[in-house]
């Protein structure tokens, strides 16, 4: 089974995009586990939670992977969660970090901040967008993982997409 992981800052598309190319790929996707998670509490949330949304996420993506066909489209990763945890409380949880250095993604679509900010309760960084992105690339650069840049509006990030992970499939087929 090939796994795209769709990486990037907040409000660049990534939950649209998965699912676009999810209905497209005739396959499942593995929604944001922190969005439900976060939207539970009653209370700011803390490291301590963080890595409870990565054990989340994992489990999520362990359940769904047996749905997929040949192809699992995932919202989200550990680095997002990584990223999100430095940047709230100067350090990640070593779950997160170890884990993180054994995901088995095929291809990470980073994407890009060139869509308009959607605010909405659970984001926090409308300012630091460009700061994120950077730091994103940064990271994926350091795993040494195959990762490709998805900019544009909503089309033009579903083709781009769409090129990347048909080539991948044919890679992958031969």
């Amino acid at each position: 089974m090939l796994k795209i992981a769709i990486t990037g800052p907040e409000s660049t598309g990534k939950s649209t995009l998965s699912a676009q190319l999810a209905s497209h790929y005739q396959t499942v996707w593995v929604p944001e586990y922190a969005r439900t998670y976060i939207g539970s509490l009653n209370r700011d949330y803390t490291l301590q939670d963080i890595e409870a949304i990565a054990r989340g996420q994992l489990q999520l993506e362990k359940q769904l992977q047996q749905e997929a066909s040949t192809l699992l489209i995932s919202d989200t990763d550990l680095l997002v969660l990584k990223i999100w945890s430095e940047h709230a409380f100067g350090q990640t949880p070593d779950f997160i970090t170890q884990q993180l250095s054994v995901q088995d993604y095929n291809l990470y679509l980073l994407m890009g901040v060139d869509l308009p900010w959607e605010p909405d309760p659970q984001r926090e960084h409308p300012h630091l967008r460009q700061y994120f992105y950077d730091w994103y690339k940064r990271e994926l650069q350091a795993l040494g993982v195959p990762f490709v840049e998805i900019t544009g509006q909503q089309q033009e990030r579903f083709q781009n997409a769409r090129t990347h992970i048909d080539a991948l499939l044919r890679q992958h087929n031969q």
